[in-house]
């Protein structure tokens, strides 16, 4: 029904990912963005999007690696009126390949239908928008013109039976269960996030629930401590993700489990971050040494240990700190914030002494407590270890988070 309205369809001889089609009565927009910030507002529907660009000599011939980021919702790709490729939801980068007869010398036109069902459509910032041909890259961000092809009511939100008690586990944990397990890794807490201290309940007791229905004892249970995500803010403040991180952090305190820290390794605008390599290399540390007992790995960065106030300064201890620990970059160490028996943060002054960590602050005369890398974001924290392994969010305090 969608592409029955579609206007981009409306005339077969000349659909909208035509290269020849005539622009007058385009409007124009900066990629990447969204649309709910022009003078279409948030409509929902198709909005089509084309912008040309330049080819040279040394590029034709050759099969081309087109990046469009992310876009929401939906899209369908057009280059030089051959159809590219299509992906049907928000979350997947476009990666798409031009074959090597598409492209020509001279002047290139790329067109890009999309859907959006609900909330802000476009194209998602901070990503990657260009086409690569060998050694040669073509940006594709600036200005494109776009034009609403049919617009559509917003979808109803769905029921997630996978949100629900026993939704994922019925279908997906229980066949298993006849099976043996050497142990398992846990990825999850982002759609938690709104109730983060129950979590520190709920995951040890999942953890419980599952060794106890495959009678296997206390298999290794290693999981991904919350990544960094949504913009960086430039005061201290509270944070459902920091709260979350530090349910899991707690979690430690079951039997033969283990955490990697990611805090270093996702992006401010995307809940499914690119770089999973590095993700499961320290997950397979803890890996190591909980399920194959390999008592030599460094199995993850440094933990909070103690604290002990000394006048207008406050000295933390950490275990897990290998080799010693590090300013990442030898930079001054950031994301430590301090606070009085007014429990309002301020940001703190820190440096390393051996193995401890020195913090105070000129705002704060009379130190109760410290919070580090507390935050949905925590652009910037930088105490590691040796190894290269970033130390866990914590606080020192437990004060009630409204």
């Amino acid at each position: 029904l969608l592409r029955q309205k579609d206007e981009g369809y409306r005339d077969p001889r000349c659909p909208w990912y035509d290269p020849t089609l005539k622009e007058t009565d385009w409007a124009v927009m900066d990629i990447p963005g969204y649309w709910a910030d022009t003078k279409l507002g948030g409509v929902n529907g198709v909005v089509w999007f084309r912008r040309t660009f330049t080819v040279s000599t040394s590029m034709l011939g050759l099969r081309a690696k087109l990046n469009l980021g992310r876009i929401v919702d939906a899209d369908s790709v057009y280059v030089n009126g051959v159809f590219i490729g299509t992906t049907s939801y928000q979350y997947p980068p476009r990666r798409y390949v031009i074959p090597s007869d598409v492209l020509k010398e001279g002047e290139n036109t790329i067109v890009v239908r999309i859907i959006n069902s609900a909330d802000k459509g476009g194209f998602v910032l901070d990503k990657a928008y260009e086409i690569v041909v060998g050694k040669e890259t073509i940006d594709l961000r600036g200005k494109w013109r776009y034009r609403l092809g049919a617009t559509m009511e917003p979808l109803a939100s769905q029921t997630f039976i996978r949100w629900k008690p026993l939704g994922l586990y019925n279908a997906m944990i229980a066949p298993l269960l006849n099976y043996r397990i050497m142990g398992a890794v846990w990825y999850q807490g982002e759609a938690n996030t709104r109730s983060a201290f129950e979590y520190r309940t709920l995951l040890p007791a999942m953890i419980g629930n599952w060794r106890n229905d495959w009678k296997e004892g206390n298999f290794p249970f290693v999981f991904a401590q919350l990544p960094n995500f949504m913009e960086a803010k430039s005061q201290p403040s509270e944070s459902d993700w920091a709260m979350l991180r530090e349910s899991q952090l707690k979690t430690l305190a079951v039997p033969n489990t283990g955490m990697g820290v990611t805090i270093d390794l996702g992006e401010w605008n995307d809940i499914h971050p690119l770089n999973k390599k590095d993700v499961s290399k320290r997950l397979f540390l803890g890996a190591q040494r909980i399920a194959y007992g390999d008592e030599d790995v460094i199995a993850s960065g440094p933990l909070y240990e103690s604290m002990r106030i000394d006048g207008q300064k406050v000295i933390l201890t950490f275990s897990n700190i290998g080799g010693g620990l590090i300013s990442k970059g030898n930079a001054e160490l950031q994301c430590f914030a301090v606070a009085g028996a007014d429990r309002k943060f301020d940001w703190a002054n820190a440096r390393i002494e051996g193995n401890s960590v020195v913090i105070w602050s000129d705002k704060v005369l009379n130190p109760v407590a410290v919070r580090y890398a507390w935050a949905d974001n925590p652009d910037g924290a930088n105490l590691y270890n040796v190894e290269g392994l970033p130390a866990s969010p914590f606080r020192t305090d437990d004060w009630t988070v409204k």
